[in-house]
């Protein structure tokens, strides 16, 4: 085999070659513009050249305490310029990021802490009970270090930790911070929800989130200088990276301590916010908050959603309240969002129903993805591309995770045959766009016939006294199993059993027609997500 010409005496060098980081792009945002307002919080204004001077002092203090290439760096942490500086000053020297959900509790917080082999543990005052609970169940024995947030307005009990400006301080601001010796290098390890089994720990790489926070930049259309409100927990998946796309295009982040619909229209309206991410739980906070809370918006708002699909009704208040709605679709494995539902000029003259089909889907890949499709997980061959035909969505590109950290078994089931198997069931449009019908535990066998507890959610959000649904197996004597739909009403209306069931009679097939309706509040992660195991664990009991 002849040698590649091309290849000959042109070898990667300093001068020709560096590692791609996200840490590069708060550098130069504060050498291009110190003075550009960087970080919002309350009453608080800081600016590029003091953010990268934090990072940095950040960087070297934990340094000092003998924090080096490849050792955790725990943070337990609200939407705060203290979360924002954990994402640039861990990893410039050289440690690994391990953001924790806030609600989770003790005895998962110390399974992560220990997995994770964790160094130290930044933690908010707030949090600081849950912690220390954490922490007499775990093995490690972390360096704790509490940070005190002007508005948190809880008490103050006193805790053996290092205080984080102090500690903060003692850094150099002009340390000499570490590139990654190799863009593969760890950035971050984030913990899947581990609702069966214990969490995995998702490992990224810096040239993964290099290239998944541009993407979000490319795939969000988002202008030099933008504005981001933080309604997106920072501790889900790194905020989707845009705690590093917010320095790539020199934008401005607007922290948010807590999601309440107040605080997120006069941020809306006061700082000029022209975006935001969150579940449809989000924006339904907003649309129902009385009218004296809402503001009058001068601007057209891009909202980014995960998850289930908006329900159209919500989609047309959101678009009459000024906001431009975007689903996106993605996994902890793929560094958050990773397929956006691109959207076509003529799809905007069809009508409000067929926009929202439409907006519904999950849609194509990412400009920083380089594949997405829909495969039969035993052959590995496409789905035919007739919207009708499951399969198993699956990825493969340089925003897919290096891995499991201490799990080469889940590792080599989730790479098997070259590409990401998410877990996703969904089909494979004609136009190339694909959409989500159900997770592979959540499809309901009922007398051997698939159903998708997405189409049954779908016809039920169709019902206007329906604000939520969430659908799951219920066991039966007979059919093996059948729909179990828990529900929450809109407010101000009212339906019972026997009207929602003739509903979905007119829609659904028999077989896929709920045998049992729940009305209670339904149960959400942090981030907005149902958490369908509860409700499982729920119909069992209620069983037919």
């Amino acid at each position: 085999m002849e040698t590649n010409p091309f290849n000959i005496d042109l070898d990667r060098n300093p001068a020709n070659y560096q590692p791609l980081t996200p840490l590069t792009f708060l550098e130069r945002a504060a050498s291009v513009f110190p003075d550009h307002t960087a970080i919002v919080h309350g009453a608080l204004r800081r600016n590029y050249a003091d953010f990268y001077a934090r990072s940095r002092q950040l960087a070297s203090a934990l340094a000092k305490a003998g924090i080096g290439r490849g050792d955790t760096v725990s943070a337990l942490l609200a939407n705060t310029p203290a979360m924002l500086e954990c994402h640039y000053g861990v990893p410039m020297c050289g440690g690994v990021l391990h953001s924790i959900n806030t609600r989770l509790d003790a005895s998962i917080i110390a399974f992560q802490l220990d997995h994770a082999r964790s160094r130290i543990v930044i933690v908010d005052r707030e949090f600081m009970p849950l912690m220390q609970e954490a922490l007499a169940l775990a093995s490690v024995n972390p360096m704790l270090i509490q940070y005190d947030d002007a508005e948190f307005g809880g008490p103050q009990v006193p805790v053996e930790a290092h205080d984080f400006e102090a500690f903060l301080c003692a850094g150099d601001p002009d340390f000499a911070w570490l590139m990654p010796e190799d863009e593969w290098d760890a950035i971050s390890i984030n913990y899947t929800s581990g609702t069966t089994g214990d969490p995995k720990g998702v490992v990224s790489h810096h040239r993964g989130a290099y290239l998944l926070a541009q993407g979000n930049a490319l795939t969000t259309s988002m202008a030099k200088h933008a504005v981001y409100l933080w309604t997106l927990p920072m501790f889900h998946c790194n905020g989707w990276c845009f705690p590093w796309t917010m320095s790539a295009i020199i934008g401005t982040h607007v922290c948010l301590r807590q999601v309440r619909a107040e605080p997120i229209w006069n941020a809306l309206a006061d700082e000029g916010v022209t975006h935001l991410c969150g579940a449809p739980i989000v924006m339904s906070l907003m649309i129902s908050a009385p009218e004296a809370e809402k503001r009058n918006l001068d601007h057209t708002v891009q909202f980014f959603t995960a998850a289930a699909p908006p329900p159209e009704k919500l989609l047309a208040d959101m678009r009459t309240a000024g906001f431009d709605v975007t689903h996106l679709y993605g996994l902890t494995e793929t560094y958050g969002p990773a397929v956006v539902n691109d959207w076509h000029q003529g799809w905007s003259d069809l009508a409000p129903s067929e926009q929202a089909a439409l907006k519904s889907r999950q849609g194509v890949r990412y400009l920083a993805l380089e594949g997405l499709d829909v495969l039969d997980p035993e052959t590995m061959a496409p789905v035919p591309r007739d919207g009708k035909t499951m399969g198993e969505v699956m990825f493969r590109g340089n925003v897919v995770m290096k891995g499991y950290f201490r799990n080469p078994h889940a590792t080599r089931e989730a790479f098997a045959g070259g590409w990401f198997h998410s877990g996703d069931l969904g089909v494979m449009h004609p136009d190339g766009y694909i959409q989500l019908k159900d997770r592979s535990k959540d499809i309901i066998i009922s007398g051997g016939e698939n159903i998708s507890s997405i189409e049954v959610e779908e016809a039920l959000y169709r019902h206007p006294a329906v604000s939520v649904a969430a659908v799951v197996a219920m066991p039966h004597e007979k059919w093996g199993e059948t729909p179990c739909a828990f529900i929450e009403l809109a407010s101000g209306h009212q339906v019972d059993t026997d009207a929602l069931r003739a509903w979905c009679r007119d829609q659904l097939a028999p077989f896929k027609v709920p045998g049992r309706f729940i009305f209670m509040p339904i149960p959400r992660t942090p981030t907005g997500k149902i958490q369908k195991f509860v409700l499982r664990e729920q119909a069992r009991e209620n069983a037919i």
